[in-house]
């Protein structure tokens, strides 16, 4: 009885040591590496769970996310000899798990370590070639690209691909931020005189054509005008002449009655002739005519 306890014991044992050391899952963010005495023997694996002989096989996995080298601020020199603070960051992933394993041994931290020593070496040499200027305003998505580029192909033998290289920030050291402000302030304050010394220079030529167009319009209405008046004045002198010829006498008297309202048009008038002058001629004959019976 006793021996036979220990025969399944021993087949329990057994059964729990080939389903632990002999069964492993691969999960969908993973990438496997199966090894056989210490020699790589398979990394094509799917996810999902396989078998391997126990202590014969040993299976390492590796994070097949994305990864995220975030690097500290460096400095680096322009074409001007000036120091730049660039703070950078990298995504990458393993590519290759097989390489990835002989190169950096399935490390991230050496990995990264890699890629970045890949990342400055690109920033030295692209800083080096270009100015504060083209570095802050033109240039930075350029730099990316090239980098990203640079660093894609380095990883290939690391087994990893670079997805992304970015500035996250480029910023003058402290001390001389301040002076670089400065000189762009008076630059745009330079750029702002010079658009206003134009626009008051466009803007009085504009004031002297409108003058000059305002007087030829007010020459041209005076012109006009004065044809106008000198046509009625004409046809009033033409219609007096014919009233005049239809009746002298009417038209004396109905000068003479114009005369009399515009002399006489308030109390105050005061005229000093004589009675019997010509201008007083019909209140004659009008008295003449009120007292006839």
């Amino acid at each position: 009885m006793n021996r036979l306890s220990a025969i399944v014991a021993a087949v329990v044992l057994l059964l729990v040591i080939g389903i632990t050391f002999g069964t492993f899952t691969v999960k969908e963010t993973e990438r496997a590496l199966k090894f056989r005495l210490g020699e790589v023997v398979r990394t094509d694996f799917e996810p999902g769970l396989y078998f391997q002989i126990p202590f014969v096989n040993n299976v390492r996995k590796v994070d097949a996310r994305v990864q995220t080298l975030d690097e500290s601020p460096q400095r680096f020199l322009t074409s001007e000899q000036k120091n730049l603070i660039v703070d950078t960051f990298v995504k990458w992933r393993v590519e290759d798990v097989e390489q990835y394993y002989i190169t950096v041994r399935a490390s991230p931290r050496e990995a990264n370590l890699r890629l970045s020593e890949i990342v400055r070496d690109g920033l030295r040499a692209e800083f080096g070639k270009r100015t504060v200027q083209e570095v802050i305003s033109g240039d930075r998505a350029e730099i990316m690209d090239l980098l990203t580029d640079a660093a894609s192909q380095a990883g290939n033998s690391l087994g990893v691909s670079v997805l992304d290289v970015r500035l996250q920030r480029v910023d003058l050291p402290e001390g001389v931020s301040e002076s670089v402000f400065n000189r762009m302030v008076a630059a745009r304050e330079q750029v702002a005189r010079q658009f206003r010394a134009e626009g008051q220079e466009e803007a009085e030529r504009i004031r002297s054509a409108a003058d000059r167009r305002r007087e030829e319009i007010l020459a041209e209405a005076r012109r006009k005008a004065e044809e106008v008046r000198g046509a009625a004045d004409a046809d009033a002198t033409r219609i007096y002449a014919d009233a005049y010829e239809a009746d002298e006498e009417f038209y004396r008297f109905y000068r003479s009655l114009r005369a009399y309202e515009n002399t006489f048009n308030d109390d105050t008038d005061m005229l000093v002739l004589s009675p019997d002058s010509e201008f007083f001629r019909y209140f004659d004959q009008l008295d003449s005519l009120t007292t006839s019976p």
